[in-house]
């Protein structure tokens, strides 16, 4: 069953009370709990969510209910998806983060990179899917697409260069809506639905962006897409989210999971494996990365581990490797020698 997080409807009920209406019945009315409302994390069937946006469509008599939605929509209705999105260095970490955790919202939904259907030099087009069987529910689609066009404005500007939309369903609302919220030529009837945007958006920086938050956002990300079974990979994406602040207690991973410390030890023990084991493998991983893919100082990659001095770092590398930091670095490919990640 394919789902939808809450937050997806977060719009709804401000758009039904400006039209004179209750979202409650309505709500009720499409076999939901009015909890959905207020509470952005309740999964949605992706069914019921699609039948209730038609008939509050078609009970209100309000076509663009599905856009008007999507304009009240923040990056924050993806949850923590919206924190790495806000930190992600540039258009191209973006999208690699939404075709990556897009899941972790709804397991329906899907964005990805294609070619630009008018084959148009600079331009690509980003594709959204959300209904693979049956028709396309006309409301529903554009609170989606309508939404991913809000998030690029909100994260490179309302000028980040659209060239043109294709939706694959014929509009329920005058064509005219549809130009005025997206502010660029619309197609309908079209084999998919996507949005035509400039290649250099790739390569644009997130403005304000923050490499530690970024990092931080995903590692609980990971945390969340990490079969509930696997306890060895759910605690090492909790650990790697928690190096930065320095240490990291058992107990803190403990409750991160909602477990007693003493059933994760046990739960370990039967994979065969320890929590200081797990702790010492994220380190070295991460301290591989650091140390061959960037050119982050070695004091900035021994406090971002949680070593409390270089010095300890130092001996853990030549425990993991028997060569110190700068061994390691030095073995990098030419290529990457002047990567920088701040």
């Amino acid at each position: 069953m394919a789902t939808v997080r809450a937050a997806g409807i977060r719009g709804f009920a401000g758009v039904v009370r400006e039209l004179g209406a209750d979202p409650q019945p309505m709500v009720r009315a499409a076999g939901l709990d009015v909890a959905v409302l207020d509470h952005d994390d309740l999964p949605i069937e992706q069914s019921r969510l699609a039948a209730l946006l038609q008939r509050a469509a078609d009970d209100l008599d309000c076509p663009d209910l599905g856009l008007r939605m999507a304009a009240r929509h923040g990056l924050d209705t993806l949850g923590p998806l919206a924190v790495m999105l806000a930190n992600c260095r540039t258009g191209a970490d973006a999208l690699a983060a939404t075709e990556r955790y897009l899941t972790v919202h709804s397991d329906a939904l899907h964005v990805d990179r294609t070619t630009d259907p008018d084959g148009e030099p600079g331009v690509l087009a980003l594709r959204y899917r959300g209904h693979p069987q049956g028709p396309p529910p006309v409301q529903a689609m554009d609170a989606g697409i309508g939404f991913l066009h809000r998030a690029l404005c909100l994260l490179f500007g309302d000028g980040y260069g659209l060239a043109g939309v294709r939706l694959s369903y014929h509009p329920a609302a005058d064509p005219a809506c549809y130009r005025r919220f997206y502010r660029a030529p619309v197609r309908f009837g079209a084999p998919e639905s996507l949005l035509r945007v400039p290649e250099r958006l790739l390569t644009r920086p997130v403005a304000g962006a923050h490499e530690d938050l970024r990092d931080r956002a995903e590692a609980y990300l990971r945390t969340l897409l990490i079969d509930a079974d696997d306890m060895t990979g759910r605690i090492g994406a909790v650990v790697d989210g928690m190096l930065v602040f320095g240490a990291v207690p058992m107990e803190a991973v403990a409750r991160a999971l909602a477990l007693h410390p003493r059933t994760l030890q046990r739960r370990l023990a039967a994979q065969g494996t320890t929590f200081a084991r797990i702790v010492d493998n994220v380190r070295r991983d991460r301290a591989r990365h650091y140390l061959t893919e960037t050119t982050m100082p070695f004091g900035a990659v021994s406090a971002r581990l949680g070593f409390a001095e270089q010095a300890t770092f130092s001996r853990a590398c030549h425990r993991w490797w028997g060569v110190p930091p700068r061994r390691v670095r030095a073995t990098r490919p030419r290529a990457r020698h002047d990567r920088a990640t701040a």
